[in-house]
């Protein structure tokens, strides 16, 4: 299987996409980076408000972040689809890995799994932010995903990794089949530094639903390395002061829960869980924690 490919360079002191190559069933797009004052002026004159949304995402032209979007054909991962990509991050450059809406997960015909495959390469005094909308597994999927990062002791990453419960509109809740998500990180050459696992699939000790207790999405968000060492502190702050609200009646089911903890040597990373009776809470989590990344990125993560 030919396999996605991603570059990111210094060019003329500037983060440049130096190499883009994908293939059926996934593509990548790359907008183009406008001035501040000419989108002022269309967001006033234009009617297309949703493109000019997309445009301001990726910030001006005098941001240092190359931001690039990963879509699939036909909107989602059909049963038996098989993407796979590396991405490239130099020296001294910043990327944005994102997605234009969730990633949608279709029936499982014939019980086929379908999967997702990154191995990412992040350089010295470089930051990888993947950042994708949540995952969304209809009735009956069958989903994996592999994320793997090789990082420099200079390398900073920013994973976000998230599951919504299914097409609540359908009556879909935790009815798919089968769900695993993997994120390894390593110091390069090959020290271990952080690995995940999360595994969701019907079986003899109950539905995932009974097991999930009515909520309705889980995250995972990583900081690691020196360009995030300004959130990291206050992150762990605000999810003190989350947990420290929790009703102190242990029948009474909190909407919204965290946890926060240290991994890597003299703790020099940041994990976060949460889980939420709702999406949109955890979309605000993410807004409120990740804004102050718009000075570094042109524009703040889940706008």
């Amino acid at each position: 299987m030919e396999r996605g490919k991603l570059i990111v360079e210094r060019v003329e002191g500037k983060s440049t996409l130096t190499r883009c190559f994908s293939k059926y069933p996934f593509k990548f797009i790359v907008p183009k980076k406008v001035a501040f004052s000419i989108l002022f002026r269309l967001k006033i004159v234009s009617p297309f408000s949703n493109i000019v949304s997309f445009q301001h995402q990726v910030g001006s032209s005098q941001t240092d972040a190359v931001w690039i979007y990963t879509i699939t054909y036909g909107g989602g991962i059909v049963s038996g689809d098989s993407i796979a990509f590396d991405v490239t991050v130099a020296d001294g450059c910043n990327a944005v890995l994102t997605t234009q809406s969730s990633t949608k997960v279709y029936k499982s015909i014939e019980s086929k799994c379908s999967e997702q495959v990154l191995e990412a390469s992040i350089g010295q005094d470089a930051l990888l932010v993947v950042i994708p909308d949540p995952v969304t597994c209809f009735s009956t999927a069958r989903y994996s995903q592999t994320q793997n990062f090789k990082l420099v002791t200079d390398s900073s990453l920013l994973l976000v990794d998230w599951i919504t419960s299914g097409r609540h509109e359908r009556g879909e809740k935790w009815a798919f089949s089968h769900y695993k998500s993997t994120n390894r990180i390593l110091l390069q050459p090959t020290q271990p530094l952080f690995l995940d696992t999360i595994l969701l699939e019907q079986g003899s000790h109950g539905s995932i639903a009974d097991r999930m207790n009515d909520y309705q999405a889980i995250a995972m968000i990583v900081l690691l390395g020196p360009k995030l060492k300004h959130i990291q502190n206050q992150i762990e702050e605000d999810v003190r002061k989350i947990m420290s609200q929790r009703p102190s009646i242990s029948s009474s089911k909190p909407n919204f829960i965290a946890s926060c903890s240290r991994f890597g040597p003299k703790g020099m990373g940041v994990v976060i869980r949460v889980a939420s009776t709702t999406t949109e809470a955890i979309y605000n989590f993410l807004q409120h924690q990740l804004a102050t990344m718009e000075e570094l990125l042109g524009a703040p993560p889940y706008r």
